[in-house]
């Protein structure tokens, strides 16, 4: 096998059966519909500080992998966050950006970014391909290169290329064979418990009223509603209407339907808030949420609630509902370690940054401890450690 790795500005240069070929697609987000829908309607690219440059690697005239790819002029949308390395580097006159990330743009979730056929030799296409991005990086000024929320397997096989480890916290639901919801809280401590149905039937006493729609049963309709919620929320909490434009949500909802969950809130007054998931076999993914009503609650049951449910229903095995949000372990949505890696090409800030990540690595240690005594399970309750 003679490997050839090429890098390309667009993904429509790659045949969507070609790269969905790869193992990891199942993933909605690594799909060739979702980062083409990005690319397609300027979420990416132009002037966005993402531009693509996709790694492909070939055997001969065949895909048989690929590395989501690009290169950033800025560090937003990532959610592992580098400002002070930036500043670091600013601090001395030497620039940082721009610099090469793998990731999927503006989504936190752990997942394959080496994609690759099946009978490939994964250890093969890690050499080919790390040996190719560093001489991109160097050939093209970039200041280092990151992956971000990886599998443990590719995150250590890149501390072996001379990658640094850098580790994360979300906060994520498992599925323990509940039936229903009842079930899940059933494990809490009493006035835990008490508390989160007390949640609940304040926002039901509120007159509000919640679909969950899936799959075609989400209509244009749907999808504007939500689309309206989810504009003014970012105008409200910051001042812009959001990453991502209705053209690409109008997207998904054309190319990926089949990976949507809305739930979608109303009341008297008219639609009250959405929140829109994409889901795969393994995991329901809570990504974007907006409200045009002021409902105390409704963030938790639409985002939340509404989607424990709908794995419970579905028999997922977890529910990853976005990064950050220490609110979210009082709910039952467990510390759970991410992690990235990433190669700075100056050897002394790389050195300067892994001392940082040494220093950080013990803090998040003590973090993830003290925020397992948090969670609401009664004492007598023995967790089954999940398949994570």
């Amino acid at each position: 096998m003679s490997l050839r790795v090429e890098f390309s500005s667009d993904i429509e240069s790659v045949s969507p059966d070609a790269w969905d070929a790869l193992s990891g697609t199942q993933c909605p987000f690594l799909q060739h519909a979702f980062l083409q829908a990005l690319e397609r309607t300027g979420c990416v690219g132009g002037s966005s500080g993402w531009l693509p440059n996709h790694a492909l690697v070939f055997d001969q005239q065949q895909l048989v992998a690929a590395v989501p790819l690009y290169v950033k002029q800025h560090s937003y949308g990532e959610y592992v966050f580098d400002h002070a390395w930036a500043n670091a580097y600013h601090r001395h006159g030497l620039p940082y950006y721009p610099k090469l990330v793998s990731a999927v743009p503006f989504t936190p979730v752990t997942s394959s970014r080496l994609l690759c056929l099946p009978e490939i030799n994964e250890a093969d296409i890690v050499n080919a391909v790390d040996t190719a991005i560093k001489s991109h990086c160097a050939n093209s000024d970039y200041s280092s290169m990151h992956w971000l929320f990886l599998p443990p397997d590719l995150a250590n096989s890149l501390i072996n290329k001379g990658y640094l480890s850098r580790q994360s916290i979300q906060f994520v639901w498992y599925n323990r064979g509940y039936s229903t919801f009842s079930d899940f809280v059933g494990l809490f401590a009493s006035r835990k418990r008490k508390n989160i149905l007390k949640e609940r039937r304040h926002v039901a006493a509120q007159h509000v009223r919640i679909e969950r729609l899936s799959g075609t049963a989400i209509g244009e309709q749907d999808m504007q509603d939500f689309y309206l919620c989810y504009q003014q929320t970012y105008l409200k909490r910051s001042g812009h209407t959001g990453y991502l434009n209705r053209a690409f949500f109008m997207q998904l909802l054309d190319k990926l339907s089949h990976h949507l969950l809305l739930a979608k809130a109303h009341n008297d007054a008219g639609v009250a808030g959405c929140a829109l998931f994409l889901f795969d076999r393994q995991g329901l993914y809570g990504r974007y949420w907006g409200a045009l009503q002021d409902i105390n609650g409704l963030h938790f049951e639409c985002c939340y609630y509404q989607g424990i449910e709908f794995a419970i229903e579905k028999n997922l095995a977890f529910f990853n509902p976005g990064t950050q949000g220490e609110h979210k372990i009082l709910r039952g949505f467990e510390p759970t370690q991410c992690l990235s890696s990433h190669k700075l090409f100056d050897d002394r800030f790389h050195d300067a940054v892994g001392h940082f990540l040494d220093q950080e690595t013990e803090a998040l240690t003590h973090y993830k401890v003290d925020a397992d005594g948090l969670l609401p399970f009664r004492s007598d309750v023995a967790l089954v450690a999940p398949n994570k």
